[in-house]
């Protein structure tokens, strides 16, 4: 009876440390998947931005109300790229997985915290902001996204004024 009992405590530690190694490994393996994908957007490569992409992946924010789909998304990078930046880049970027138990948001997620420059076509000026992103990771793609940063700022570092709408009376 006592190697019956013993069998079972060796075997319960063993199932149990083999499936936080296997936790480990998939966090591991996701933060990887956002690291490639943040080394994407500082290369301004919307080709392997769209890889990492999953085909029903949804992306939210910085704005309340914004949302887009994989193809838009892809496509909007593409008109970024082309038109809009010259550069991008991640300074103090720090990553952490997560797993969310239970919910509409459960799953497995990496968590992005940077200060990012940004070079604009034509502008002399640069813009620093802080921005947070979660990425929700399913099959080892990029399921979901949600983004936030000031756009007030980045807007006040480009020289726009912003004004209440009583002031332009």
């Amino acid at each position: 009876m006592k190697n019956l009992i013993l069998s079972f405590a060796v075997f319960s530690l063993l199932v149990g440390c083999s499936s936080q190694d296997d936790q480990k490994a998939r966090e591991q393996a996701n933060i990887e998947l956002v690291k490639n994908y943040v080394k994407a957007v500082e290369e301004l490569d919307f080709e392997a931005m769209g890889s990492f992409l999953d085909e029903k992946y949804m992306g939210l924010g910085p704005s309340f109300g914004d949302t887009i789909y994989r193809a838009a998304a892809i496509e909007n990078w593409k008109n970024n790229v082309e038109n809009l930046y010259e550069k991008i880049k991640y300074n103090k970027s720090k990553f952490v997985a997560v797993t969310i138990a239970e919910g509409d948001n459960k799953g497995e997620w990496v968590a992005n915290w940077a200060e990012l420059k940004i070079k604009f076509k034509g502008e002399e000026k640069e813009v620093t902001i802080w921005a947070n992103v979660n990425y929700m990771i399913e099959n080892g793609k990029i399921a979901r996204s949600l983004t936030f940063y000031n756009e007030a700022d980045a807007l006040r570092q480009l020289g726009y004024l912003i004004v209440p709408p009583d002031a332009v009376k």
